[in-house]
Order: C-alpha cells, then structure tokens, then sequence
C-alpha cells in the first residue's frame, strides 16, 4: 500500500476520530494531518496491509495525545506567567450567537456543548477508549490493539470513563434544571 493509497482508504476514518476526539474542525484537522504524515514516514514499517486501520487509529490517538500534553504543558506555563504579572487582561469570552434558531436548536446546541465538555473532563486515554468503543464501535480487542494497552485496562478504562461521563452530564442536567 502506498501512502496515497492509504490516504484514500482512510482518511475519513481518521479525520472522524480525531474529530470526535478534540472536539473541534480545526484540530482535528490538524490531528489528521500530523498522523499521515507520521504514517506516511513509518509506511515501511507497516508488515500487513489488513492492519493498516489499525495502525492508523493507534497513529491518531497517539498525536492526539501528544497535543493534550503539549497543551496543558503550555496552558500552566501561560497560567503561571499570567499570575506572575505577565498582564491582568482576562481574555475575551466568546459567547456564540444564537442567530434565528428555534428554542428546541438552543437546547440540542447546549446538549452537544455539555456533553463536550464533559467528554473533554475525562482523562485523555480514558476518552480516547470511549471514543473508539461508543462512537467509532470498536470492540475491545481492536481498543487494545490501538492504545497498546492490555485487554483487561481496556475494559476498565471504559467503565471509569462511563461513569465519570454519567457524573459529569448528571451534574450538568441538574445545574442546568435548578
């Protein structure tokens, strides 16, 4: 398989999962981008072509990882120097206009954004394997097989980040219906 090839097949997959693992268009473009061209340059590596949806996936997670930990590295740095005397200029908020849409919009468009952020709550290897089994449909063995962790931890992740996810959209439907 070559890497335009590779390109074709999986490119919607990949960008899917980046997507719903960042949250965000751009990101995930990013994400996608970052993991062909990682792909691309380890194309040699890659023994058999029926596992290359796999290798992808554990490619994708893997940048999508490195960029939460980059970004949190940068957010405490940022943080620091804030509180450091580096500015005492809040950013701006940036609150999204409704435009024309119907109440029932307002309320799914508050639903995605909760259960966003409750899913950005969770630790990234947590979501990272609730992702891949709720919304892409993996089984628990594919999971393993792109986080390289053993079946059993996969198993469990899932659990803790389901749970904490019901926490989290529990504690949000009450603050919201009070």
């Amino acid at each position: 398989m070559d890497a335009e090839e590779l390109f074709e097949k999986f490119s919607p997959m990949v960008y899917n999962l980046a997507l719903r693992l960042s949250g965000n268009k751009s990101d995930a473009q990013d994400i996608a981008q970052d993991a062909f061209l990682k792909a691309v340059r380890g194309l040699g590596n890659l023994r058999e072509q029926s596992f290359a949806g796999t290798w992808l996936y554990r490619i994708t997670v893997n940048v999508w990882k490195n960029r939460v930990r980059s970004e949190k590295r940068r957010s405490f740095w940022r943080t620091l120097s804030l509180s450091w005397g580096g500015g005492d200029e809040a950013p701006a908020l940036q609150v999204p206009d409704p435009g024309d849409g119907a109440e029932a919009a307002l309320e799914k468009g508050e639903e995605k954004a909760a259960l966003e952020a409750a899913l950005a709550g969770l630790e990234p290897e947590e979501r990272a394997m609730l992702v891949l089994r709720e919304i892409d449909g993996r089984s628990y063995a594919e999971i393993a097989e792109i986080t390289g962790k053993p079946l059993g931890t996969v198993k469990s992740g899932i659990s803790r980040a389901r749970e904490a996810l019901r926490r989290k959209m529990s504690g949000l439907v009450q603050d919201h219906g009070t």
